[in-house]
C-alpha cells in the first residue's frame, strides 16, 4: 500500500492562505477531502493525473486550487481567501481508476492519509 503523508496545515486568520502538500507515489486519481467537527467528510477537489483535469466543490471554487508537481509524486492544495467555515481536518486520498469520468468528488477513494488540521479564525 502506498503511503500518503499530508503537511502544511496550520492556523490562519480569515482571508489568509495556506498550501497543503501530500507526498505520495503516483496515483491516477487523487483528491483532497475535509471534515469539520460534528460534520460528515466532504470532497474538496480532485485531479485526474493523466490529463490534469480537476473538479471542485462549489464552496471552494475560485478560492482553492489542486495541482501536482511534474513528477506527480506530490499533490498540492492551494487555499486562498480562507474563511472560518473552511476549518477542519484535511485529508489526501487516492483512487485506482484510469477512467477520467470515474475521478469525481463522489467517487470511492481507497487510500487515505492521516490528515492535517486547518483552523481559520475570524
Amino acid at each position: 500500500q502506498k503511503q500518503l503523508v499530508e503537511s502544511g496545515g496550520g492556523s490562519v486568520q480569515a482571508g489568509g492562505s495556506l498550501r497543503l502538500s501530500c507526498a505520495a507515489s503516483t496515483y491516477p486519481c487523487m483528491g483532497w477531502f475535509r471534515q469539520a467537527p460534528g460534520k460528515e467528510r466532504e470532497g474538496v477537489a480532485v485531479i485526474f493525473s493523466n490529463s490534469g483535469s480537476t473538479r471542485y466543490a462549489d464552496s471552494v471554487k475560485g478560492r482553492f486550487s489542486i495541482s501536482q508537481d511534474n513528477a506527480k509524486t506530490t499533490l498540492y492544495l492551494q487555499m486562498n481567501s480562507l474563511q472560518p467555515e473552511d476549518t477542519g481536518k484535511y485529508y489526501c486520498a487516492a483512487r485506482l481508476t484510469y477512467a477520467e469520468y470515474d475521478c469525481r468528488l463522489q467517487s470511492l477513494f481507497g487510500f487515505w492519509g492521516q490528515g492535517t488540521q486547518v483552523t481559520v479564525s475570524s
